[in-house]
C-alpha cells in the first residue's frame, strides 16, 4: 500500500518506462549519425539496418515520447489553472 502523498505504482513505473524512451530515442539518435558517418565510409550496414528498424521500433518511440510531452504539459497546465479558477470564482 502507498502512505498518502506518494505517487501511485503504476505513475512510478510509467515514469521509469519513459526515462527509458527517452535513453532508446537518444540510443536511436546516436546509431543513426553513427550509420551516416559509416555509410560516407561505405560502410552501409549500419545505416540499412537502422532503415529496417526505424517504423516497427523508432517511430513508436518518439511518438510515445512526444504523447507523453503533451499530457504531462497539459496536466501541468491545468493543475496550475485550478486554483486560479477557484480563487477567481470565489469558490
Amino acid at each position: 500500500m502507498s502512505t498518502p502523498g506518494a505517487e501511485p505504482i503504476w505513475k512510478i513505473w510509467l515514469d521509469r518506462l519513459l526515462v527509458l524512451d527517452v535513453f532508446l530515442v537518444l540510443a536511436g539518435a546516436g546509431w543513426f549519425g553513427v550509420a551516416i558517418v559509416a555509410s560516407s565510409q561505405g560502410i552501409e550496414a549500419p545505416l540499412r539496418l537502422f532503415q529496417k528498424l526505424w517504423d516497427p521500433f523508432f517511430t513508436p518511440a518518439i511518438g510515445v515520447l512526444i504523447a507523453a510531452a503533451l499530457v504531462s504539459g497539459i496536466a501541468s497546465w491545468w493543475q496550475r489553472r485550478g486554483p486560479q479558477a477557484d480563487r477567481e470564482t470565489g469558490i
